[in-house]
């Protein structure tokens, strides 16, 4: 295995692990919140509180990763989760909850976007998106064995899934620290201002031209959660749909993203082209979803959502691939941004389709139909800034 490669399987395991721990909270979590008397309200502040301060935090860590090396500051990241993960099994208040919440939000938000970034520096012409797709893929497997792992190993301690994901943590603390090179040497000279908040830079990276990706990235990302967030009360109110039947949809969801950016990404960007391809994942999304409220039974539902994650993956992994190569500003900056837009797209889209779920079960797909066909016409214009 070349140096390259060797990166590229380290980098793709450590995203695993972060997404598997993260997983681990959907069916952990509200026992906690339940034990410690805590409400729903407790809930939503915390998953509310760890994507703002990811959303803050991204381009932060991108900065100090352009400024002194991608493998520092994603050491720092991992070694971050991996503390928060021990925190959050021995918590037993919470305010303590709350406390790793936050410091999960500041520290392992260096993994994502460092990550890109690690993959921008390196990768040859033409195989930027098929390296993003393997890294968009093992964080989707970590996705999905996450919640199955928190399940499954629960049991009579509810801590223990935690320990398992800081343990995992741990190896690929060492993995990183003993194989994987450093891809950009510190830029930091003595005496140099070291101020990384550069909020001139982030205006200019949003302005420039891969604006316009930054903008596209927060759209399809609200699109997708607004389905994510409400499908479950959807399927229940439309059809009778229970447990199982909800589960299976997300199961569809999830596998098929995972194998549309593993296998699919790079071989369509290579025949297609990511600029078609943003475009063409976006009018296949709006079509697929929009044509959702139509659906009369599971098989329907089944095969329109395996559609629209297919779209959704792809232009998604393309989108990523098009912003570092239209960035003016340095890759830890804009890899930091773009994950920063994500965060906006995933606490955006779950407001957005519970409010509008209240008014009429059709309109959160009719919203996020409307919203990907806006990123549809967006694409049709790629070098025009914002």
């Amino acid at each position: 295995m070349d140096s390259r490669a060797r990166s590229l399987t380290i980098l793709s395991f450590i995203l695993a692990v972060v997404a598997l721990g993260y997983g681990i909270f959907s069916p952990i979590l509200p026992f906690y919140i339940e034990n410690m008397g805590a409400s729903g309200t407790a809930l939503g502040l915390l998953n509310a509180s760890y994507a703002v301060l990811r959303l803050i935090f991204g381009p932060i860590w991108g900065g100090i990763s352009d400024r002194y090396g991608r493998k520092r500051v994603l050491m720092a990241g991992i070694s971050g989760f991996a503390l928060t993960m021990v925190w959050f099994g021995l918590a037993d208040r919470l305010w303590m909850l709350f406390a790793a919440r936050v410091l999960a939000g500041i520290l392992s938000s260096a993994t994502a976007p460092t990550t890109m970034a690690y993959i921008s520096d390196n990768a040859p012409d033409g195989e930027l998106s098929k390296g993003l797709g393997r890294l968009s893929a093992a964080s989707g497997i970590g996705a999905i064995l996450g919640p199955l792992l928190g399940g499954l190993v629960a049991g009579d301690s509810l801590s223990r899934p935690f320990f398992i994901a800081a343990g995992l943590a741990g190896v690929s603390l060492i993995l990183a620290w003993l194989f994987l090179p450093e891809s950009k040497m510190s830029q930091a000279a003595p005496g140099e201002d070291k101020n990384v908040i550069n909020l001139k830079e982030w205006g200019a990276a949003i302005s420039g031209p891969a604006g316009r990706y930054f903008l596209m990235t927060f759209i399809s990302t609200s699109g997708l959660y607004i389905f994510s967030n409400i499908f479950g009360l959807y399927g229940l109110e439309r059809f009778g749909f229970g447990t199982q039947e909800v589960g299976f949809v997300y199961m569809a969801l999830g596998m098929v993203s995972m194998a549309a950016v593993g296998l699919l990404a790079g071989p369509a960007s290579k025949h297609l082209g990511d600029t078609r391809l943003v475009t063409l994942g976006f009018l296949v999304g709006a079509v697929s979803i929009g044509l959702m409220p139509l659906s009369r039974g599971l098989a329907g539902i089944v095969i329109l959502t395996a559609i629209m994650a297919a779209a959704i993956s792809l232009e998604g992994t393309a989108l990523v691939s098009m912003t570092a190569i239209k960035a003016e500003t340095a890759q830890g900056v804009t890899m930091g941004l773009s994950n920063s837009f994500v965060s906006m797209g995933r606490i955006i889209g779950p407001v957005v389709s519970g409010a509008l779920l209240d008014v009429h079960l059709d309109l959160p797909f009719l919203c996020a139909a409307g919203l990907l066909a806006a990123a549809f016409f967006i694409s049709l214009n790629p070098n025009k800034t914002i």
